[in-house]
């Protein structure tokens, strides 16, 4: 084997010089004049692909003093986990930062024939990887359900400039700061919690007072003989204003209820069309808040409060409620996937709280939702649940594992 050789040069010596080292050199190291722990210097070992968000600076670090901060991009949540190393890894600071160092040295060295030193600057013990995880939104459900958005004929009008009017509120700033997830994944947050920018801040609606616009459109659309396939967003906006509810909030009735079948051009409004399947999940939801009903007397209500031309089916209410037989009687009430947190060991421990046993057509509705990075459904099935199947014919039962 060939002895190393050392790289000549004058000057030189920074990170620089060793990424252009060339495979079997070697160069002299010595230590910077500023050697020493500092211990805000961490080296960080990136997947090549987060590689540009790190160099436009698209990532930033989310965490109050209490939690493990987490590492975010725009669209993704990476935990940070340190690693040891029994390896000595030097490193070493760009060389414009070694200058006064350099100057020194060539001050000391009479010979033109200068070899190139590297200066190290820290010892890293280790250094920190990246983990994909779920962004923690569960937290977003609890802030924002602090002051829920009830109707009041001043509650458009107290967000004053001081803090006891604004208790409870948050703008998206205030989110961001707060909550574990990429902009990405909290504004989906926010879109499946059904919430709403009101006045610069992100709110959730009282569902009684949804229930109250809702109604109103539906019996101002029945009057007026309007289609509710076809919902002209500017005249429904413009008559739900007449009857006192903000136009924030009569926009937010047609997103939560309907979806856009026209875009706005710059001759015509946005077209909409109510779903059917939201409108009706509304209402049975409204029926189950005052507790469980025999499951006849509740497909009768809810086809009664239905608009007509919808088919109420119970196939709709997957992950929004449980049966139970009670004699011979069938009872149904209230329990929806949306109510459940996020964390899987979480869900599955409220899942066999309220059931010992679940047959797999029950249980699905109700995890098919979670997301774990690098864990597939069948994974998170394997490590939180045991699996038994009576025989082959029959459909497999789940119980905790």
């Amino acid at each position: 084997m060939e002895p190393p050789q050392e790289i000549s040069g004058g000057g030189g010596g920074g990170a620089e010089t060793l990424k252009n080292m060339p495979p079997g050199s070697s160069i002299s190291i010595a230590y910077h004049p500023n050697f020493g722990p500092h211990d805000d210097l961490i080296v960080l070992e990136l997947d090549e692909k987060l590689i540009p968000d790190v160099l436009n600076e698209r990532m930033v670090l989310r965490g109050q003093p209490d939690e493990d901060a987490v590492l975010c991009t725009q669209s993704k949540t990476y935990a940070m986990k340190f690693v040891g190393t029994s390896n000595s890894v030097l490193l070493v600071p760009p060389e414009n930062q070694s200058e006064s160092y350099e100057n020194q040295q060539k001050n000391d060295i009479n010979n033109t024939d200068e070899k190139a030193v590297a200066r190290i600057i820290k010892v890293v013990p280790g250094s920190l990887e990246l983990i994909e995880v779920s962004p923690k939104l569960d937290k977003l459900k609890l802030l924002l359900s602090e002051n829920t958005y009830k109707f009041d004929e001043n509650d458009m009008e107290i967000l004053e400039e001081n803090q006891e009017s604004r208790a409870g509120l948050y703008n998206w700033n205030d989110l961001i700061d707060n909550i574990q997830a990429s902009d990405e994944e909290l504004r989906f947050g926010l879109q499946a919690l059904s919430a709403v920018e009101i006045n610069g801040y992100w709110r959730l609606v009282d569902e009684s007072y949804m229930d109250m616009i809702l109604g109103v459109l539906l019996k101002n659309s029945v009057l007026n003989d309007r289609s509710l396939n076809a919902l002209n967003e500017d005249e429904v906006v413009n008559m739900l204003e007449s009857d006192g509810f903000p136009m924030v909030l009569a926009r937010h009735c047609l997103h939560l209820y309907a979806n856009q079948v026209k875009e706005n051009d710059s001759m015509e409004s946005c077209v909409w069309k109510l779903d059917e399947k939201r409108v009706c999940i509304h209402y049975a939801r409204e029926i189950l808040k005052g507790g469980k009903r025999k499951l006849e007397s509740f497909m009768e209500e809810w086809r009664k409060k239905t608009p007509d031309k919808m088919q109420p089916s119970f196939d709709l209410m997957e992950g929004e409620v449980l049966t139970e037989k009670l004699g011979v009687e069938t009872w149904v009430r209230a329990f929806r996937v949306s109510s459940l947190p996020s964390t899987p060991a979480e869900r599955f421990s409220i899942l066999f709280r309220e059931r010992a046993k679940w047959d797999w057509k029950d249980l699905q509705p109700y995890i098919r939702d979670l997301n774990v990075p690098g864990l597939s459904a069948e994974g998170l099935l394997l490590k939180y649940t045991r699996k038994t199947q009576p025989s082959p014919n029959q459909d497999p039962v789940f119980s905790a594992r």
